[in-house]
């Protein structure tokens, strides 16, 4: 099991989360967080301060935000930013680009 970051961080990016992670596998994208998956050591306490409840353990992932679990994955792979588990977050990985599913999603409307 690991935690995933879902759809209410799009746009979002409060950065709460990274600060905390004792691992530093949360990273940033262009309108999201990430977390990697291989590098999560499953403690939770990025849960506990997320401004906008996005990040669930992925057997707990709302059967809507279900594609997130894929999308933490794929933002490491080749075809998004290639980093692979970078061992914890440094200045050159910080990204301005997001998977498909993160970089087509709507925006949220402004009130």
């Amino acid at each position: 099991m690991t935690y995933v970051v879902t759809s209410t961080c799009i746009d979002v990016k409060d950065g709460i989360c990274q600060k905390v992670c004792p691992v530093e596998c949360i990273y940033e994208g262009g309108r999201m967080m990430y977390i990697q998956p291989e590098e999560c050591i499953r403690c939770g306490i990025c849960v506990s301060v997320c401004p906008v409840q996005a990040i669930y353990e992925d057997v707990d992932v709302p059967e809507a935000e279900r594609p997130f679990i894929a999308a933490n994955v794929e933002f490491f792979e080749a075809g998004v930013t290639g980093w692979g588990a970078p061992g914890g977050v440094t200045p050159e990985y910080v990204s301005a680009l997001d998977v498909p599913l993160v970089a087509t999603f709507p925006a949220a409307r402004q009130t």
